[in-house]
């Protein structure tokens, strides 16, 4: 006697790329209003592939996003919506209204977020202070600018072999310091 099974046969699963790099300040923070509510470290600067990997991870923390802002400096591509959980979330971008290090989300349900984007060209560890400083729930409040003029300006000449076009990037050698939140 002969047995047939129904098992259907093997398929690939598509690579799915690494989730966003993050580090948030806490929900409970007594330190009053900050500048920023976090930092964002991309992978490149594929924008739609980017915000899509952010946005996928931030929506079941923060509500549904509905629209993000950029400033259009540091991106070569900016697309006007991108698909996140089965929704569309619209993109904006702005030169002179927005901090050209930042990135504003909102969400209808649960309000405003603003985060810094560090290039990601930067070096892990100048990369990791910029999270602790962006994401720390005490100190004065910084905008993405100043936070990152002033990692530049620890670097002095060493950043500026290392900076891209923009001046924004300055690779480090160093290890990383681990508090860098990843989601």
């Amino acid at each position: 006697m002969s047995a047939t099974t129904s098992h259907s046969p093997l398929r690939a699963v598509p690579f799915r790329a690494p989730t966003a790099r993050l580090a948030l300040r806490s929900e409970s923070s007594s330190a009053g209003p900050a500048e920023l509510d976090g930092a964002w470290w991309p992978r490149s600067r594929d924008l739609p592939s980017e915000l899509s990997a952010l946005a996928d991870v931030l929506d079941p923390l923060w509500g549904r996003i509905t629209r993000i802002a950029v400033n259009a400096r540091h991106w070569p591509i900016l697309p006007p919506r991108i698909f996140v959980n089965g929704h569309v979330v619209k993109v904006g971008w702005f030169t002179s209204e927005l901090d050209p290090h930042g990135i504003t989300l909102l969400s209808y349900t649960a309000g405003r977020w603003d985060l810094l984007v560090i290039p990601p060209e930067t070096g892990a560890s100048s990369a990791a202070r910029l999270m602790t400083a962006a994401s720390a729930d005490t100190g004065t409040p910084k905008t993405a600018t100043a936070l990152m003029t002033a990692e530049r300006a620890r670097h002095g000449s060493r950043a500026r072999a290392g900076k891209d076009r923009s001046g924004a990037a300055f690779p480090s050698r160093g290890r990383s310091q681990k508090r860098t939140v990843r989601m």
